[in-house]
């Protein structure tokens, strides 16, 4: 019997000490659940995901694109109208790594997504947004076949909800020629490309094709694959035997800065034209930048523009991150921008499925014009190619130079 007392007076203490705390305004936390992230405001939260490689050797992209798009995610919360609730996931530019995050994400629920930050983790993923129907928006996954669905077909059919903010690699590929051409930068033309990489090959082919037709002369065409990609001396020879004026790099700045070094060594010096994998360079550890000195390459980002918006977003990202903000940032800048203008225009909602929003956003994203860091009138047909303008870009004391 002394025992039920006990119990009975050690209940009432803790009832009335609940009551004095909801007197007093405390509530405990819960335990466990789902978080509200809904703002005290009421406005509408869309979960937007992404992935990319935040560790490993491509970090530098993935971590541009998070740092980027946390910064739009923060101005566009502050504002009144639609919220976004972010969540990126590492996939270390692993294709399989990056289905694993896009689970990750769905669960979580994502609603609209990112996609991937490079091309094979995002061929991948690509094919479970369409699957899912679940709007996605790379920034800066470049290969034709992340919008593809089937290349094969008679014409070439397409995810009808997966976009990019970048250039297609063909098209990279083709303005790089025509860029070369019209400034007269070289006749003969040297190419070093990467054959197990779809990024470098889908360049590399329009590329030699848009310089046959213009009448540049590419005078050595030689290749490399995971396993030769620390000794280019073979591709390096070849070219300067050649007497190639020019030297055309469809790749990313890993590799590019070791032939940059032995090319020093050897004592040849043409002029080097990269694209925008080559952006990110300057930054990268252990790096002589004098060796980029007087590499162009085609962008559609300047960082040292004097627009108002470029401004502020470089003055942004430079105090929070310490970097000054490559191309994979702006566009992934522009991603969210973007996707904010088409939410509200199409009056998207919490409560709508990762489906309905899918839908709306088809709709929205073939008949908008976007306004953004990489260019002005940006318009995209339904194969989910954009249409925008690339600038020159040359890299001078360390740092990018508009040509353009």
């Amino acid at each position: 019997m002394k025992k039920f007392h006990k119990t009975l007076a050690l209940a009432l203490s803790l009832a009335l000490c609940a009551l004095l705390l909801a007197a007093c305004g405390e509530t405990p936390a819960p335990q466990g659940g789902a978080q509200d992230s809904t703002p005290a405001d009421g406005a509408v939260v869309i979960k937007i995901g992404g992935t990319g490689p935040l560790t490993g050797g491509a970090a530098i992209y993935g971590n541009a694109v998070k740092n980027a798009a946390e910064i739009a995610v923060e101005e566009i919360n502050a504002m009144d109208g639609i919220h976004f609730e972010l969540k990126f996931e590492d996939d270390q530019h692993d294709a399989e790594k990056a289905v694993n995050a896009y689970n990750t994400l769905k669960d979580w629920g994502m609603q609209i997504s990112l996609g991937s930050v490079t091309s094979k983790p995002c061929e991948a993923t690509s094919a479970e947004t369409y699957a899912d129907r679940i709007f996605a928006l790379t920034p800066s996954a470049s290969s034709t076949a992340v919008i593809e669905l089937d290349a094969t077909a008679d014409p070439v059919t397409y995810k009808d909800n997966q976009f990019q903010m970048c250039f297609t690699d063909p098209n990279q590929g083709s303005a790089s020629a025509q860029y070369i051409y019209d400034k007269g930068l070289a006749s003969k033309v040297a190419v070093i490309w990467k054959n197990d990489d779809v990024y470098s090959m889908g360049i590399y082919n329009t590329f030699v094709a848009r310089a046959a037709e213009l009448g540049l002369e590419v005078v050595s065409d030689t290749t490399f694959a995971d396993g030769n990609d620390t000794d280019f001396s073979v591709q390096i020879a070849d070219a300067q035997s050649k007497g190639a004026e020019l030297v055309f790099l469809p790749m990313y700045y890993q590799p590019a800065s070791l032939i940059f070094n032995q090319a020093k060594a050897a004592g040849y010096a043409p002029a080097w034209f990269g694209v925008d994998g080559m952006d990110g360079i300057l930054t990268l550890d252990g790096f002589d930048t004098a060796l980029a000195e007087g590499v162009y390459l085609l962008t559609p980002f300047n960082a040292d523009s004097t627009d108002a918006r470029t401004v502020a977003f470089v003055d942004k990202y430079q105090e929070r991150f310490g970097d000054i903000p490559n191309q994979f940032a702006a566009d992934a800048y522009d991603c969210v921008y973007a996707y904010y203008q088409a939410c509200t225009a199409a009056g998207i909602t919490a409560d709508m499925s990762a489906e309905a929003v899918c839908e709306a956003m088809i709709a929205q994203f073939t008949t908008m014009s976007y306004d953004g860091l990489t260019g002005d009138g940006m318009t995209w047909d339904a194969t989910g190619a954009v249409t925008k303008s690339p600038k020159g870009m040359v890299i001078q004391n360390g740092a990018y130079v508009g040509l353009d």
